[in-house]
């Protein structure tokens, strides 16, 4: 036989929607992939001007959007999400190291559609976005299955 719980007993409809809300504390333990504009390069790569133009920056918003859904070691694969370490030689990049980003940056890059990657570095759970690459100019590498 199932208790019957008394109305004074119940939590009401506030309290059970407080009580479902995370608190700020939860949401940095969570961990999950932040996404920061702080040290976009304007001077290097594609603007996200280049990329609404052409209807690429909707559709990047979108998948990063969804990375910030977990966290960044559940993302890393090594194909589409990339953690690289250190900036790429001079031979194999078309870009150069900007002056306003930390020396030892742990660069990485999230592949958006195509060629196109967005680049940056990342502190903890932080992608700091420094290039829109939409030639793939940032690391480059011999094409696979060609």
């Amino acid at each position: 036989m199932a208790k019957i719980i008394k109305p004074h007993e119940r939590l009401s409809i506030i309290k059970q929607t407080i009580s479902k809300k995370k608190s700020q504390q939860d949401l940095q333990k969570e961990g999950y992939l932040t996404i920061s504009f702080r040290h976009l390069d304007k001077t290097q790569g594609n603007s996200l001007y280049e990329w609404e133009q052409n209807i690429q920056l909707a559709h990047t918003i979108e998948v990063l959007a969804g990375y910030c859904n977990d966290t960044v070691l559940n993302q890393t694969d090594g194909k589409k999400f990339t953690i690289y370490g250190n900036f790429p030689p001079p031979e194999k990049t078309d870009f150069f190291f900007p002056k306003h980003i930390p020396e030892d940056a742990e660069w990485a890059r999230i592949h958006i559609n195509g060629l196109q990657c967005v680049v940056g570095h990342i502190v903890n759970n932080v992608f700091y976005i420094v290039f829109l690459d939409g030639s793939h100019k940032f690391w480059k590498s011999k094409l696979k299955n060609t």
